[in-house]
């Protein structure tokens, strides 16, 4: 949550890869020890048009080594387990930004990432934080996947992985396009070219679109009533799908911030805001973390939805809990909150920015979200006379009814090419890209970066920050400064439809998400 401490075992060096932007130059990566480098499998199903639980790798925490509970507040300890599900995923472009610090978990960009923090730049942790939930991703998997180009301007770097005080958490970058800048990964990560990095993740763009869009369709159970001062979240008090819709901000009339509310909520429902505006704003000072903090109790069965919004902004001195999903894949949602504590998922773009050591920490979502039932084309069938009889007896006219089956809905799957949501110099391309992974040659011009005790000590995050435990960094090993200051989803059709014999009607099931 503070500033860009964290992990790293005092002697232990990280692999560096160093990459000039310079026409020509070699691309260099340091290895420490090379690793097979296992895909996680992508098991889900979905059919389309419908919602209901996120299934891996979006939504709850998945593999073997999920925490029976998730830590409250985020800490700064060993690791509390192991999560294989994604964090953080873009469809579009993933922008670093201001003085922001870190990103936990598994991280996907079907677009370009880039580090362009303001001031004089600085590191940017992502896979392992120094404060969060510490539930980092499995050994040896992809910690961040791009499917274009990965640029660290000058003066910043790009840190992946970390350690705790009974070992290491490492991961790869892999990468569809061209590397330019400092990155420096954990052994034995690695630094992985592949130009089908972003393949496996088309489809979780999908589900992603689908899902919002089916969310904004759910009726709303409450109502939302925003004064200059706080936003009050009314339920019905019985229903265990709490919706809400706002048509325009959750700001004051001068876009200051505001509290949030929430009253006649079920405890255990899932909590669905919608925000319909094209544009629309959360500026709030509410969410601390902390166990017994209303939103904090919510913060797994929370999901703010912005359906359609081409330009979403949250913002705040908040920890701000709950996920975020954004199903407009020409939208860019730029945060800048001190912690945003939940899932990240954005069919477009994202800004993480931020005046001090602003952060995504790795918390689940297991809500139960709306389903979207899907009705079936009307399919009017009329009488088709015979032939007529040369004869002059009369022949008989017979109805022949044709059932049909659904027609079955196909998702549009719009492919973003965004531009970066803030124009930046273009690194010159340093390598092509091959037919097949690779893992970089082995050469560096910089120097492995040493992980010694970092002299950074504990932040706050404004009125409502965490408080880091006592002696940061004594359970866990430091990261380096980051520069802050002291601030293949596969889609099954299930139950699709009974067709009776000779029957006129057509039943059509619903269609669910299962967990696999």
């Amino acid at each position: 949550m503070g500033q860009g401490q964290g992990t790293g075992v005092p002697g232990r060096s990280r692999t560096t890869v160093e990459r000039p932007p310079s026409p020509g130059g070699r691309t260099t990566v340091r290895v420490a020890v090379a690793t097979a480098v296992a895909m996680l499998p992508l098991a889900a199903v979905l059919t389309v048009g419908s919602a209901a639980p996120l299934t891996p790798p979006l939504g709850p925490c998945s593999g073997p080594d999920c925490p029976a509970v998730w830590p409250t507040p985020p800490h700064n300890g060993d690791f509390a387990g192991r999560d294989a599900s994604i964090t953080v995923f873009t469809g579009g472009n993933y922008l670093v930004a201001g003085r922001a610090a870190e990103a936990e978990g598994r991280i996907v960009t079907l677009g370009d990432f880039e580090i362009n923090k303001s001031e004089g730049g600085g590191a940017f942790n992502a896979g392992v934080v120094g404060v969060g939930s510490r539930v980092v991703p499995p050994n040896g998997s992809d910690f961040l996947t791009v499917g274009g180009n990965v640029t660290v301007q000058p003066g910043n770097s790009l840190l992946i992985g970390g350690s705790d005080s009974k070992g290491e958490a490492f991961g790869n970058l892999r990468y569809a396009g061209t590397l330019t800048g400092t990155v420096s990964i954990d052994p034995t990560g690695q630094a992985i070219k592949d130009a089908d990095a972003a393949a496996p993740y088309q489809s979780v763009l999908t589900q992603i679109e689908e899902v919002s869009a089916c969310v904004a369709k759910a009726t709303a159970t409450g109502t939302v009533a925003v004064t200059s001062s706080e936003a009050t979240f009314t339920g019905d008090g019985t229903s265990a799908k709490q919706v809400f819709n706002v048509p325009g901000n959750l700001a004051s009339p001068t876009g200051g911030q505001i509290g949030l509310v929430f009253n006649n909520v079920p405890a255990g429902a899932t909590v669905v805001v919608n925000m319909l505006a094209d544009n629309p704003v959360i500026n709030t000072y509410t969410g601390t973390g902390l166990a017994g903090d209303q939103t904090t109790e919510m913060r797994s069965r929370l999901m703010w939805n912005f359906p359609t919004s081409t330009g979403a902004q949250i913002l705040g001195s908040a920890q701000f809990q709950g996920s975020v999903m954004a199903g407009n894949p020409a939208g860019t949602t730029t945060i800048t909150m001190p912690g945003m504590n939940g899932r990240v998922y954005l069919a477009g773009n994202l800004v993480q920015s931020g005046n001090g050591g602003y952060e995504i920490h790795s918390y689940p979502f297991d809500g139960d979200l709306p389903e979207c039932e899907v009705t079936p084309s009307p399919s009017p069938t009329s009488p088709s006379p015979s032939p007529t009889s040369p004869t002059p007896t009369p022949t008989e006219t017979t109805t022949s009814p044709a059932p049909t089956s659904p027609s079955p809905v196909t998702p549009t799957s719009t492919s973003p090419a965004p531009t970066s949501p803030t124009p930046t110099p273009t690194p010159t391309a340093s390598s092509a890209v091959p037919t097949t992974p690779t893992t970089s040659p082995s050469s560096s011009s910089a120097a492995p970066t040493s992980h010694g005790p970092s002299s950074h000590g504990p932040s706050s995050h404004g009125p409502t920050g965490h408080h880091p435990a006592p002696g940061h960094g004594g359970g866990g090993g430091q990261l380096p400064s980051t520069g802050a200051g002291n601030a293949p989803v596969v889609f099954g059709l299930a139950g699709l439809g009974l067709l009776g014999l000779g029957a006129l009607a057509v039943l059509a099931a619903r269609r669910r998400g299962r967990h696999s």
